[in-house]
């Protein structure tokens, strides 16, 4: 089937899949290219853990990706979640705005900046108890201002709209208390 037509949450668990003996790899070479030129995919099924699972096979670099597949009752329908949001028309300068501030706040995607920080702090914290240092309490810092993003892309639309107009600071919105 075409790969296009999987929609993308239904993947679940990717998986590298090579030729276990020389003999296949030509047959496997073959069937990975043509794949690869029809953008088409594989759907197999596998047993994995004791329980049989959905999966798709498709050409990635020299070899194929396997990926697992949720079945259709593990994927939720987004109208039940989105269903209670207005259609909401947007101001044409407000879009613009958001779009400069993605220009201006654009990467490149580095998965090598990605931090497991409940593994780090597990690490440590077993690492001090080998040690013998005594547990301590960590203190978490309090919640920040939270801030109305639709309230200051207005006031700085507003404040680029007016030519020659000093610029000042829009008093800060004071922070809902928590209950």
């Amino acid at each position: 089937m075409p790969r296009a037509q999987i929609d993308q949450r239904f993947f679940d668990t990717p998986y590298y899949v090579t030729p276990s003996e020389p003999v296949g790899q030509e047959a496997f070479a073959v069937i990975r290219e043509a794949m690869r030129r029809k953008r088409m995919v594989a759907l197999g099924r596998l047993v994995l853990s004791k329980r049989e699972r959905v999966i798709a096979l498709e050409a990635y670099d020299r070899g194929l990706l396997g990926t697992t597949l949720r079945y259709p009752y593990e994927v939720r329908s987004a109208e039940d979640y989105f269903c209670d949001l207005p259609d909401l028309s947007i101001a044409p300068d407000m879009l613009t705005l958001a779009e400069h501030i993605l220009d201006r706040k654009a990467g490149e995607f580095d998965p090598a900046t990605f931090r497991d920080r409940y593994e780090e702090a597990l690490l440590a914290h077993l690492k001090a108890k080998q040690a013998g240092v005594p547990e301590r309490k960590q203190m978490f810092a309090a919640p920040q201002r939270v801030v109305n993003l639709m309230e200051a892309l207005r006031r700085s639309v507003a404040a680029d709209t007016k030519p020659g107009a000093p610029r000042k600071e829009a008093p800060a919105v004071p922070a809902r208390k928590r209950a």
